[in-house]
């Protein structure tokens, strides 16, 4: 089964180095994995060496400022140096005359979007009506739709819960990560299961709305080192998804990621 990561950073001025991410992938068995670019980073030259630099491993998810008048121009740019996506926020609009035009761009180059946003912008209308506006565009929503630590407001899980109910729309995808987001650490730190039980079903509940072919797996690469750390976050997650059929888990471990973000030889 091959398993991509479709969820992880790169860089030489912050986070770390490409070769500690293959450190780590060819530790735990990940044969390739998806550059996304940390926020605030529109140079994404690195990513491009990166590709360049190890063919087959990789794919490209880059930034543009949506702000300037050239975005789409810039991004037509990426596209062609090999960029399979563009992360947006699910706030992110475009000056002018089409607020939208930044998503109308990425669709008609065949890019997907790896969407960043809170469970109140997944979950508002507005972007209802921006995810109906795009069709054709595939849309992955990180971090199991929320934020990257885990909800201590019981309503905050059940915000969550509700952005599930986007799995109405069929250009919509999932990511989900290592337990680390949404769990809690156990104290003391026990062996083999290092969080409070019972966990939230989060999983359990993306899976039954989005099924294996709209779900894909990714580290959080390098953050979850200050969690559980990347090969728990593979290994933990993988045995939440135990009792699924193996096809089921190669979908969810590596071909859903594969075919929204292709690598680009």
């Amino acid at each position: 089964m091959p398993i991509v990561d479709a969820h992880c950073h790169a860089s030489p001025v912050w986070y770390e180095p490409v070769e500690m991410l293959l450190r780590q992938m060819d530790a735990n068995g990940v044969d390739h994995a998806v550059l996304i670019q940390m926020m605030g980073q529109y140079d994404n030259r690195y990513q491009t060496e990166c590709l360049r630099r190890y063919p087959g491993r990789f794919a490209s998810v880059v930034l543009v400022d949506a702000s300037r008048d050239d975005a789409v121009k810039v991004l037509e740019r990426l596209a062609e140096e090999g960029a399979s996506g563009v992360r947006l926020q699910a706030t992110t609009r475009s000056p002018g005359d089409d607020p939208l035009a930044i998503w109308r761009a990425a669709e008609r180059l065949g890019l997907s979007v790896s969407c960043a946003g809170t469970t109140e912008t997944f979950t508002s209308e507005e972007f209802a009506r921006l995810v109906q506006a795009v069709p054709g565009l595939r849309i992955v929503l990180e971090h199991l739709a929320s934020v990257s630590y885990p909800e201590r407001d019981p309503a905050a899980v059940l915000a969550r819960q509700k952005a599930f109910a986007l799995a109405r729309f069929p250009n919509v995808f999932i990511k989900i990560h290592g337990l680390g987001e949404f769990c809690r650490r156990r104290l003391p730190v026990t062996e083999p299961f290092p969080f409070e039980t019972p966990i939230p079903p989060l999983l359990e509940e993306a899976y039954r709305a989005f099924g294996p072919a709209r779900m894909m797996w990714g580290s959080d690469y390098p953050p979850v080192s200050g969690r559980e750390g990347y090969r728990n976050a593979l290994r933990l997650t993988m045995e939440q998804f135990a009792d699924k059929s193996e096809e089921d888990r190669r979908r969810i471990f590596g071909e859903t990621a594969l075919e929204v973000f292709p690598i680009r030889h």
